[in-house]
């Protein structure tokens, strides 16, 4: 009985050491799994850093036969809490990754998470049932009292537990690391036989999406919208000045539109003659007041939420539809401020390129057989003589390219802990990039939460970068980290131009997607869950 009683608490020391050095070997993760299981992200960061030293506190409780009993009921109050925890969030209908040990267990919590959890407890239950006086040998005395033979067999057995434990872990990583390589060498076969290797399902969703907006050729949808000074406004009397319009749908509260206003403003002066541009906005009258005099903009309407968006298709800001003289659709919609200035660079012909971006790779519109643009999407139709010269930065689609490693992301979470995309290596992460008072973010809002609650083991990890305050991200809810890009400067280097998108990045830090823009979009490319949530 006493060796009996001696081999659980050094099993529960075992136990409880490794979760606690798992934990602390990522903290990050840590502080993810903690928040997934539904506390407030103002907590998580303290209780994840708290977890690992409980534990440590258990391990080293529960050796020494004075304050065994004690360390035996810390863990059994431990697991009782953890296995609680679990049973309320499956009750609950979530299946948050469990974390338990770090990353040896990455995998999302499920009833077999509760036996065994409820096996551990039992162990820590067995030596707190004995009493503060009943713990059995002390582990000093009982290797005292071994014989050279039984303390050589002792050793053997430790070691062989050791080399065991270190060849399993190296053995799971090769096997990782090989399936990764089949793969790719798999893929490689594949398109030297000439044909393409099959696509991821998040690839393949994302490609099987039309061009963005209402089909070119149908008819615009109609709307009589107050501009910032009351007058009413409507797309008749847009469409009657016979030129292209171009309806830009902003947000106020939208830091990628503000960027982008200062070259909206020139092209409303400098390109009039040929192209009528109205911004379609939304929120109060005196925001978007504001900054139609900040950067001298005119003909700003103002939608009671998002009525005439959704009408055009438009699900992210900034994006852009032109609408030909005819009253009739012109363009698929464009998607972010370079698809944008491409467009207007196209406005002057009355019509565009299908889908945007890119134009014909010999720059020949495939709509008419014109030329446009060159084999880089840069314009060759000019300023009409006697007309002042655009001011026009065309659009620069360099960016991330599927396959190079990701641009560097180091930024402060909720709590102000700094949040390393490096530290994610081994699990795919979806890069979200949020706006807290975009209405399209906040349309989408409900989706995410339901394939953030649902996803199934494979999908990728999410991690959200926003604008905006700790405040006002805290407030929605998100159970994935969310990280502050207050001036965009990170969305930038990612190639992202507009809220919501999204990007994939692999398990390896490489670039595994094109920017996906608006929620259809990024839904596709989150994975089928997200799917059939929306």
């Amino acid at each position: 009985m006493n060796v009996a009683l001696l081999f659980a608490r050094l099993l529960v020391a075992a136990i409880f050491l490794t979760a606690a050095a798992a934990k602390l070997r990522d903290p990050a993760g840590s502080r993810k799994a903690v928040a997934e299981f539904g506390v407030p992200m103002i907590l998580a960061a303290p209780i994840a850093r708290m977890l690992p030293l409980a534990e440590i506190a258990v391990a080293v409780l529960v050796i020494p036969t004075a304050s065994a009993w004690y360390g035996a009921m810390a863990g059994l109050i431990l697991m009782a809490v953890f296995t609680v925890a679990i049973i309320v969030n499956l009750l609950l209908g979530r299946r948050p990754d469990c974390h338990c040990f770090g990353e040896l267990t990455n995998g999302v919590i499920g009833w077999p998470t509760v036996g065994r959890n409820t096996a551990i407890g039992a162990i820590a239950a067995f030596v707190a049932a004995q009493g503060t006086g009943g713990s059995g040998s002390s582990a000093v005395a009982w290797l005292a009292n071994l014989n050279t033979i039984e303390g050589i067999a002792l050793a053997e057995g430790l070691v062989a537990i050791v080399i065991a434990a270190g060849a399993f872990w190296l053995l799971s990583g090769l096997m990782g690391q090989t399936g990764r390589l089949l793969l790719r060498l798999d893929e490689l076969e594949t398109a030297l036989a000439g044909h393409p290797a099959t696509p991821s399902p998040a690839a393949a969703n994302a490609a099987a999406l039309p061009p963005a907006g209402l089909p070119v050729g149908t008819k615009a949808p109609g709307f009589r919208l107050p501009d910032i000074h009351g007058q009413v406004i409507t797309l008749e009397g847009l469409v009657a000045r016979a030129k292209p319009l171009i309806l830009l749908f902003t947000d106020p509260g939208c830091g990628p539109c503000t960027a982008l206003m200062p070259e909206a403003s020139r092209w409303q002066r400098e390109l009039d003659s040929s192209m009528t541009l109205a911004f379609v906005s939304r929120g109060k009258p005196a925001d978007n007041q504001a900054k139609a005099a900040e950067f001298g903009v005119a003909t700003v309407l103002l939608q009671d939420d998002r009525e005439v968006a959704e009408a055009y298709g438009s699900q992210g800001t900034p994006s852009a539809v032109m609408v030909a003289a005819d009253g009739t659709i012109a363009s698929s919609l464009a998607l972010g401020a370079d698809a944008i200035r491409l467009l207007i660079s196209q406005a002057p012909n009355g019509h565009a390129a299908q889908p945007l971006p890119p134009v014909a790779t010999d720059g020949r519109c495939p709509n008419c057989g014109q030329f446009h643009g060159n084999a880089n999407g840069a314009a060759l139709t000019g300023p009409v003589i006697g007309q002042p010269a655009p001011s026009l930065r065309l659009p620069d689609l360099t960016g991330p390219v599927i396959g190079q490693p990701a641009p560097s992301l180091r930024l402060p979470d909720l709590t102000g802990a700094t949040v390393d995309l490096a530290d994610r290596r081994g699990q795919s992460t979806l890069l979200l990039f949020w706006n807290p008072s975009c209405g399209f973010c906040r349309q989408m809002l409900p989706d995410i939460k339901a394939w953030e609650m649902d996803r199934e083991f494979g999908t990728p990890d999410l991690l959200v970068v926003s604008t905006g305050s700790a405040g006002d991200n805290e407030a929605l809810g998100f159970r994935a980290t969310v990280v502050l890009d207050r001036d965009f400067g990170t969305g930038q280097r990612f190639g992202v131009q507009g809220t919501p998108s999204a990007v994939l990045v692999d398990a390896e830090g490489r670039i595994a997607s094109n920017v996906a823009v608006g929620a259809e979009a990024v839904l596709a490319l989150a994975g089928p869950v997200a799917q059939t949530a929306a």
